[in-house]
């Protein structure tokens, strides 16, 4: 089964130092490899913060497009995993891995089974 995980970035929270910053990017990296070694990991990436993001909206047949987030709240989607396990158990035990690894909270979610 697919899963999603999601990491949720508080932007109200100061940046993180240099040193801080490469320290959770090494850490993930680690988590990244062994995702990939174990035959789990499908794809993930890393989001730069909501005010580079665009919201695009159609009503009525026309699209309007919105500088920043869909939601306004300081907790944003910071990246993501799209990991393959036999099953949530073992989904939650690669979160548990990520959210050490980068210091942010992870949401789980399977997938509907459709894709």
């Amino acid at each position: 089964m697919h899963y999603l995980l999601s990491v949720i970035n508080d932007e109200s929270l100061p940046p993180l130092s240099d040193a801080d910053r490469d320290a959770s990017f090494a850490r993930t990296g680690e988590v990244n490899d062994e995702m990939k070694a174990k035959g789990v990991w499908v794809f993930g990436g890393g989001l730069l913060s909501s005010d580079n993001a665009t919201v695009v909206k159609v009503q009525n047949g026309t699209a309007t497009t919105t500088d920043g987030p869909f939601a306004e709240t300081k907790e944003q989607l910071g990246g993501f995993w799209v990991i393959e396990t036999d099953d949530l158990d073992e989904a939650l035990a690669w979160a548990e891995k990520a959210t050490v690894a980068c210091g942010a909270p992870i949401e789980v979610r399977p997938f509907d089974g459709l894709a």
